[in-house]
């Protein structure tokens, strides 16, 4: 079973979610709609997103038996009221299970993060209801991952065996960041990297037990690039960071990243670095800046033995997904 871990999907509508601003979506045609943020553009879709046809379709072309579906990050909510987070989380939750009818389209749910037992609880809903997995957001405003609610509600993934993704949402913006997609471009990398960072200064790997099942989006972000000077300054400066109980490279094994960074030069150092063991793939579909076809470059990476091919195609995610 070749396994697509990061696929995201957006439902045909969804009831109003009663806030100024709140995310809707404008139908064009039966295979064309637009996501609307505070009533501007946001992004353009087509009827994959919603259409497990048109998905199923996309999948067989590419070779891909199974896609891990996440919730799109725009529609988190973190930053509600808990109440209206929970609303919006059971909202787009219940219409995922819709769209992921049948073994190859597997769901992943959300949560409202800023309230960590209220997330707790809707996490278990979704596993009663038939979700597999949950897709969360790098932090919920300031909080990063190693805040406590939030190490509380992973360290219940833990216990109850849920694989967890994470993607970065929520970047910065500003004149500087606001041009080319530089949010996209540079602003999902940094953050990706900052919340792996907070994973390991933050003590959440020596806190929560090791079961913990957890993979970062857009192969970690630039923190495989950059381990070299984390480790550096873990070492040099103890007395800032020096903090968790290993320097950083001691916590290589505790996760893993998907493989949409789109060059074999990229991929080879995410292999070199975490291990072939702890890299899947991840196309980001069906978005523009994903990859097609999804697992192209796993398939004609020339560094790639069959065997450690065989783990980022499939053995890894089998794995993850336990």
């Amino acid at each position: 079973m070749i396994t697509d871990v990061h696929t995201h999907h957006v439902p045909k509508g969804w009831p109003d979610l009663g806030r100024p601003g709140a995310p809707s979506l404008r139908v064009e045609s039966e295979r064309e709609a637009v996501i609307l943020v505070g009533g501007a553009e946001f992004r353009r879709i087509g009827h994959e997103c919603w259409d497990p046809r048109a998905r199923l379709e996309a999948m067989d072309r590419d070779g891909v038996d199974r896609q891990v579906v996440s919730p799109t990050p725009v529609f988190f909510g973190y930053d509600r009221p808990a109440a209206e987070g929970v609303r919006i989380a059971r909202i787009f939750n219940d219409l995922a299970l819709e769209i992921c009818d049948g073994d190859r389209l597997v769901p992943f749910c959300q949560v409202p993060l800023q309230d960590p037992d209220l997330a707790c609880e809707e996490l278990d809903r979704c596993l009663a209801n038939g979700h597999r997995g949950v897709e969360i957001g790098n932090h919920a405003g300031d909080r990063d991952l190693d805040d406590d609610g939030i190490v509380r509600f992973l360290a219940h993934c833990a216990g109850r065996g849920v694989p967890v993704f994470v993607h970065p949402w929520d970047m910065p913006s500003g004149p500087r960041l606001d041009r080319w997609m530089a949010q996209w471009l540079v602003g999902m990398p940094a953050e990706t990297h900052l919340s792996i960072l907070a994973m390991i200064l933050g003590g959440v790997f020596d806190r929560v037990p090791d079961t913990l099942r957890i993979c970062f989006a857009h192969g970690g972000g630039s923190f495989g690039f950059w381990l070299g000077r984390f480790e550096n300054a873990w070492h040099r400066r103890k007395d800032v960071i020096g903090v968790s109980r290993l320097p950083p490279s001691g916590y290589l094994g505790r996760f893993s990243v998907d493989s949409a960074v789109f060059d074999e030069r990229a991929l080879r150092l995410l292999v070199d670095t975490f291990g072939e063991d702890h890299v899947m793939l991840g196309s980001d579909y069906p978005y523009p800046l994903g990859e097609s076809p999804a697992g192209g470059l796993i398939r004609t990476a020339g560094f790639l033995t069959d065997a450690a091919r065989d783990k980022l195609l499939r053995r890894n995610a089998e794995a993850f997904l336990g």
